[in-house]
């Protein structure tokens, strides 16, 4: 029985280890100043070869690419974050148009400043996948300052 118990605990820290080591996407960001109360951010997120990550229109809400901001006195939001033109195209295994980015791209989000500096706190759920299998959805908390 020890044995059994050994064994299995040796595959799930191989299977933790292998899985932390699964990264194919990076997230930065840089901010820029439109005038004294209005910035843009942008959210660039690179994936690596073969990659690809979901839109936000994508209809199945655990695949689909939400932003959260965290509401704030000093900040609103102007409109929702704008994403470029996604690929599209039909899926036989979920059955389903699915819209995706590969490479790299970069969401804007556009800010009324109303006091400064701030920090800017952006939270951003997606998921990654590629031609064989999906990483389970994940999350970001960005800490975005603006001076």
């Amino acid at each position: 029985m020890k044995k059994v118990v050994f064994l299995f605990a040796f595959m799930m820290l191989n299977f933790v280890a292998f899985a932390q080591l699964e990264k194919p996407i990076k997230w930065s960001y840089f901010v820029k100043r439109i005038n004294k109360t209005e910035a843009i951010l942008y959210l660039k997120a690179k994936l690596d070869t073969k990659w690809h990550m979901y839109a936000q229109g994508v209809k199945s809400d655990a695949m689909r690419l939400k932003f959260s901001y965290a509401s704030s006195k000093n900040f609103k939001l102007i409109g929702k974050t704008i994403e470029p033109k996604p690929i599209k195209k039909y899926d036989k295994i979920v059955k389903m148009d699915l819209a995706y980015f590969e490479n790299e791209v970069v969401f804007q989000q556009k800010i009324k400043l109303i006091k400064s500096p701030v920090v800017i706190k952006a939270k951003i759920e997606f998921m990654v996948c590629n031609d064989r299998s999906c990483l389970p959805a994940d999350e970001i908390t960005l800490n975005i300052p603006i001076n």
